[in-house]
């Protein structure tokens, strides 16, 4: 059976490669290790469903579970051989492959008519403040995280700031465009 990739399936898969541990220590370390920038754990519900479908496919395994005093249960998962040869199969695939993804901006962007232009320049406008805070929190994190973490383990927010620059400048000359008259359309809905 081969298994859905994700994000969240193959952090969750790399963790348990590292060293056997529960679910909610998966979840913890996605969050201290500032990951979910990248692997949405925003639900822990999502990251159960996850757990059990590759405990369902054979890539995961209980270790053990124990209980401590006042504490619920926890069950301690470690990955099997099939659960390693495709943790390393979807990083490969990951890295060399072009997904097809979705995401909401573009999707607004092809549709954007169904506004009024100066709607449009003042929502991206307001775009524009929150790429160039987001940018400015990356470039403090990549500056902290860099005087104690080797370069490999902030590969990932590097490559989030060249894309949020490239964005931050995309959307600038776009709602420039709109402000200058450069762009525009008959607005009829």
């Amino acid at each position: 059976m081969s298994t859905r990739r994700s994000p969240l399936a193959m952090a969750l898969l790399s963790l348990v490669a590292e060293a056997p541990m529960h679910a909610y220590r998966m979840q913890r370390l996605i969050k201290e290790r500032h990951k979910d920038d990248v692997v949405n754990v925003a639900q822990r519900n999502s990251v159960y469903q996850t757990i059990d479908r590759l405990l369902r496919d054979g890539l995961i395994a209980v270790r053990e579970t124990s209980r401590e005093e006042n504490r619920p249960e926890r069950t301690v998962y470690e990955p099997t051989e099939a659960g390693r040869d495709t943790l390393r199969q979807w990083m490969r695939t990951m890295l060399s492959a072009r997904a097809r993804e979705f995401p909401e901006f573009p999707a607004a962007l092809a549709f954007m008519v169904v506004l009024p232009p100066e709607e449009v320049r003042a929502a991206l406008e307001e775009r524009l403040t929150s790429l160039e805070t987001r940018l400015s929190e990356l470039d403090t994190d990549l500056t902290e995280g860099g005087r104690f973490l080797p370069r490999v383990f902030l590969v990932e927010s590097e490559y989030q700031r060249a894309v949020l620059k490239a964005e931050l400048d995309y959307v600038r000359g776009l709602a420039g465009d709109l402000r200058a008259g450069l762009l525009g359309w008959d607005y009829r809905l």
